[in-house]
């Protein structure tokens, strides 16, 4: 029986190396006995509309985004593939918590070698994120930063556009409701971690993609030098301190008076109120073999 793999990939994703790397790429799948069918990702499209056959696979070639975009496009059909990662973006954080290589050779070569693991997925207001969701201070960034940028200098084209809003330092009050409790806080940056990292900065440590829990990250409004202060140091020591909060839970139910932007790993997301769910071993994904 044929044993065919759906190769969905973002050319623009990571400097459009995936264009170059694709002929090997199928060919690792070609030696391993699968029938690789690629199909380039077209952005306001669902890429399994139209689809003809059986897939073993989908392998998704991109970062954190293109991951967000053919994960929620799969479960607005309802469908339920085993995923794999390419990662071929600019941070690939989520590809990153699985132990995926850098090179997408290698990484095809993970994927046929690996075996399926169920992997957390988060969700806020019926829409899914792998990584992370965010508001206040440069949890936009990502939106904002030219695709023409990011293809020619990756990750640096994160801190100019970043570097854009540090005289942006509006507090937002929030309400939030989770495991242990419910507080108030007055917070300038808000994160929501399923996965470990943001642009590869360790700002969940303990997080797992397997525990059943998101991690909430916050700053309280404070001083500029209060707040770098203590962002250096929980970047160094990975604990709460008077100013940075972090709280583990399952759900989280977050009001505000205000209306901010949000972010869900790297794409628009949710508008206030916000209902936010982890989904325990939701996904299924292909992950290195361990050992």
């Amino acid at each position: 029986m044929e044993r065919r793999v759906l190769i969905l990939y973002n050319i623009k994703a990571g400097r459009g190396r995936i264009r170059r790397k694709m002929d090997a790429i199928e060919e690792v799948f070609f030696a391993a006995g699968y029938t690789p069918v690629p199909k380039m990702l077209r952005f306001g499209e669902n890429p399994f509309d139209g689809l003809e056959g059986e897939y073993e696979r989908v392998v998704i070639c991109g970062g954190d985004g293109t991951i967000n975009y053919v994960v929620n496009a799969m479960k607005a059909r309802g469908l339920d593939y085993t995923l794999a990662i390419i990662p071929a973006g600019t941070a690939n954080d989520f590809a990153g918590a699985m132990g995926m290589s850098a090179n997408p050779v290698k990484a095809a070569h993970q994927i046929v070698d690996g075996e399926v693991e169920q992997i957390d997925c988060g969700r806020v207001n019926g829409l899914y994120f792998v990584n992370i969701f965010s508001f206040g201070m440069f949890t936009t960034t990502s939106q904002h930063t030219p695709e023409n940028l990011k293809q020619h200098i990756g990750k640096a084209a994160y801190i100019i556009e970043g570097s854009k809003e540090l005289h942006n330092r509006e507090y937002i009050p929030l309400h939030i409701v989770h495991d242990g409790g419910e507080m108030d806080i007055n917070s300038v940056i808000t994160l929501v971690f399923n996965g470990e990292t943001a642009g590869r900065f360790p700002l969940a440590r303990n997080a797992s993609i397997r525990d059943g829990l998101l991690d909430l990250v916050m700053m309280r409004k404070c001083g500029r030098l209060d707040g770098l202060w203590s962002a250096a140091k929980y970047l160094v020591n990975g604990k709460d301190n008077e100013d940075i909060i972090h709280i583990t839970s399952s759900k989280l139910e977050i009001t505000s008076p205000l209306s901010p932007l949000t972010d869900m790993d790297g794409q628009p997301s949710a508008e206030f109120p916000l209902s936010i769910e982890c989904l325990a071993a939701n996904l299924k994904i292909v992950t290195p073999k361990r050992g």
